[in-house]
């Protein structure tokens, strides 16, 4: 992997990862379009790292707080919104480990599909775009259903953010309660994948990138997951989803028939 490639699929993964696009679906057509990458688990690794960095320094007062109460040990409003976040982290972790061979199996220049899907996504955010904000918090069943989108969105072209927040402001939640919902309960997923990824994985084998380009992905996704956390944050509040309802699919469409 040249230091090119890895700036260019690190960009896109810190800006697709928070925007409601698809990070997957993108990096299934950026590689398409750039041929064959070999897979680097290193790089794989870095750069969700690097995304995850970037959510604890946005969210970084939010998680300062949650903390805080934790460790005053004891059953507070601060306790049982982690254990919401750890409660809609349970569905993905229950397809990631029962199906994850049938979802790999969906990857891997599967261009149709991810447009497919892409354009579902395109779909979910117009409808979500004429739903009015509510005024309800995230409840312990908002948090499980919010889950259940998130395992949804483990194929390629379903974007998580979109789903997950879409799936919150449907349910009735406040705009600005869904997004940080949503970009909070991101953490244990991606860390979790991450840590099962290290253990299982061979960082020896040759298909590594090289240092250089860990180092200039992680950097380009850390810079560009700022940029699109802080936009999204932004977007939703002003209930401009359908940008992103006209661009998934446009670009779904146009996935459809790459080949």
């Amino acid at each position: 992997m040249s230091g090119w490639e890895a700036f260019l699929l690190g960009i896109l993964q810190g800006l697709t990862e928070f925007l409601p696009v698809s990070s997957s679906g993108h990096l299934e057509i950026g590689k398409y379009l750039m041929g064959e990458i070999p897979e680097s688990l290193n790089f794989t690794v870095a750069v969700h790292g690097a995304t995850v960095l970037s959510t604890i320094v946005v969210f970084r007062k939010d998680l300062f707080r949650l903390f805080k109460g934790l460790f005053e040990f004891r059953w507070n409003q601060e306790t049982i919104y982690l254990a919401k976040l750890i409660l809609s982290a349970v569905p993905v972790a229950i397809i990631g480990l029962m199906f994850k061979d049938q979802i790999e199996g969906l990857f891997g220049g599967k261009i149709r599909f991810v447009g497919a899907m892409l354009i579902i996504t395109g779909f979910l955010l117009a409808v979500a775009s004429w739903v009015p904000s509510g005024k309800r918090k995230i409840s312990w069943l908002d948090a499980f259903v919010i889950g259940v989108a998130q395992a949804v969105a483990v194929l390629p072209g379903i974007s998580r953010s979109g789903s997950t927040i879409v799936t919150a402001l449907l349910l009735g939640n406040d705009r600005e309660e869904a997004t940080r919902f949503s970009f909070l309960m991101v953490l244990l997923p991606v860390l979790g994948a991450n840590f099962v990824e290290i253990v299982s994985g061979d960082f020896s084998s040759g298909g590594g990138a090289g240092t250089g380009a860990v180092v200039i992905g992680a950097i380009a996704a850390f810079v560009a997951g700022l940029f699109a956390c802080r936009w999204m944050i932004s977007l939703v509040k002003k209930g401009k989803l359908w940008y992103f309802a006209l661009y998934c699919l446009t670009i779904g469409g146009l996935a459809f028939f790459l080949n």
